[in-house]
């Protein structure tokens, strides 16, 4: 038995985990690298040997860092099926569909852009949409606790990786040698008390190895407990001044959970009468999802949903679907909140409002998701003097908050303590992390008698059978 790190080993985005078996060979993930353009771009079009001729796929949750390559796997002759949630199957009817149109509209602006010169070589979208639908008749969808196989003599099953809507570990119990080993991959994990979803679970023991997202393996996040004080304090102070929120946010997850923060601001007499506006249809398309989803619910939010109805649909919203919708709202004169994708900045509609705000003083870039690394969005975060927006160099006046309390992803504390009750009897393999956060979760992790290691891309480690 062997695991190859096809991705996302020494990195926080391109989640991709081979695993071989006596049975059969599977992926974990297939999604899509994001960093400079020049090399996302080549390592997004030309899949790895080793992923292509896999038997199945496993999708941990629809994020596009570990679902945005799927429809370059099925191209690129992998005929097997995508083993997923119910939700996270719904959520990508509309993730890989947005991706491919992103993709043309980017390439068709670029090659406009540099027509006229002649060593500019044309660029080509990854997939096109019809290859992002034929990637949606793959999918074959298990809920949560249910046993599925996906190769001969391995039993996978899902727990709730309480990340997004149908996020998802997946324990493998895999036939070795004669006997079964059983291998979690823990996927994104969430942290307790996040607004809309549930905690995460523990997957059941004895489990030999675990690989394990590491993303804020160097830092502790604020207190879940303060969102909704810091985002009615933000808010507040920028009202004052006479300035604009702008909320980059990632479509899936981070707007659903600020819009239904705002609603209860709202319904708490806590928010200042200013407009909202959600201007990304994706983000529109996915909030209905989130509607056909109950059941993915914590109590909390059940209990919102039976008192005071839909948990998103806060008084005063407006939704920018149309590209004039989204123009007309840089004439809105005097305070608004803007959530606008994407939640790195790198593309999307968030970069007109950044050019339209990030000069004047009185408004504020409200960070409230990961920023990788060589992203827009991290420069924004890291308070750059200067950013460029569309190649043009801005200077940065606009204030800038971190609020690290609405991060999805679990923090150092909650990762150790996944760890711990994980109890891997064998090893711990640490990816979806960059290596300084990588580094000190290791030693952490050491520290309390476990077997770490943080492989690098393309890294293939035999699993050894026990005697």
């Amino acid at each position: 038995m062997k695991l190859t790190f096809l991705g996302a080993a020494r990195e926080v985005t391109g989640s991709m985990l081979r695993v071989d078996t006596e049975g059969g060979a599977f992926l974990v993930d297939c999604g899509m690298f994001q960093g400079r353009r020049a090399e996302s771009r080549e390592r997004n079009r030309d899949l790895p040997a080793a992923a292509i001729g896999v038997d199945a796929t496993i999708l941990t949750h629809a994020h596009i860092d570990h679902a945005g390559c799927l429809p370059v796997l099925v191209r690129s002759g992998f005929a097997g099926a995508i083993h997923t949630t119910p939700a996270t199957r719904d959520l990508c009817s509309y993730m890989l569909r947005d991706s491919a149109r992103i993709q043309q509209s980017d390439a068709d602006y670029l090659n406009r852009k540099h027509a006229n010169d002649p060593n500019w070589e044309p660029i080509r979208p990854i997939y096109d949409e019809d290859e992002a639908i034929a990637t949606l008749g793959r999918f074959e969808t298990v809920p949560y606790h249910r046993r599925f196989h996906p190769v001969r003599g391995t039993t996978a099953t899902f727990f709730d990786a309480g990340h997004i809507l149908g996020s998802a570990q997946v324990m493998l119990d895999i036939v070795d040698g004669g006997r079964v080993r059983r291998l979690v991959v823990s996927g994104d994990l969430g942290r307790g008390g996040l607004p809309i979803m549930r905690d995460p679970e523990t997957p059941p023991g004895p489990i030999d190895v675990l690989v394990m997202e590491s993303t804020y393996g160097d830092r502790r996040h604020g207190d879940v407990a303060r969102m909704h004080d810091d985002l009615a304090r933000v808010i507040g102070a920028t009202v004052q001044r006479g300035g604009k929120v702008l909320v980059p946010a990632f479509a899936l997850g981070r707007t659903q959970e600020v819009l239904f923060v705002l609603n209860e601001l709202r319904q708490a007499g806590r928010l200042p009468a200013v407009p909202i506006f959600l201007d990304s249809p994706l983000a529109i398309d996915v909030t209905s999802v989130f509607r056909l989803h109950p059941e993915c619910y914590d109590a909390p939010t059940r209990r919102f949903l039976d008192e005071h109805g839909d948990p998103f649909a806060v008084q005063g919203l407006r939704i920018a679907r149309t590209r004039d919708e989204s123009m007309a709202i840089n004439d809105v004169v005097g305070p608004a909140i803007i959530i606008a994708a994407s939640g790195m900045c790198e593309g999307g509609r968030v970069l007109h409002h950044l050019r339209n705000l990030v000069e004047d003083p009185r408004n504020t870039i409200l960070v409230v998701g990961f920023m990788a690394q060589h992203t827009l969005g991290r420069r924004l975060a890291e308070r750059r003097p200067h950013v460029k927006i569309w190649g043009v160099e801005r200077d940065l006046h606009a204030q800038v908050e971190v609020l690290d309390a609405f991060s999805a992803h679990a923090d150092a504390s909650d990762l150790r303590a996944y760890a711990a009750a994980c109890a891997p009897r064998d090893r711990v393999f640490l990816v979806h992390g960059e290596p300084e956060a990588q580094a000190a979760l290791r030693e952490v992790l050491t520290s309390d008698g476990l077997a770490v290691e943080a492989p690098v891309r393309g890294q293939t480690v035999e699993w050894a059978r026990s005697p």
